[in-house]
């Protein structure tokens, strides 16, 4: 992803996807939303993400989406 918006090391979390700068994994924003849990209750949680990463990675995650279904 661009600009290092997700970022991978096996010395944080095992190597598990985390928005960059910090150690909150990305699935965890996917179960919120998936549990009917708005972006701002997830931000309010991981205040270390902020809304910029979570509307990138949502737009992302969006064009890829549409991308594989052409």
């Amino acid at each position: 992803m661009a600009d290092q918006l997700i970022t991978r090391d096996p010395n944080v979390l095992d190597g598990t996807a985390v928005f960059a700068g910090t150690r909150v994994p990305v699935k965890t924003l996917t179960d919120y939303l998936e549990a009917g849990d708005s972006i701002d209750v997830f931000l309010d949680d991981f205040r270390t993400v902020n809304r910029a990463q979570v509307i990138a990675f949502l737009e992302e995650a969006r064009e890829q989406l549409i991308a594989a279904a052409e």
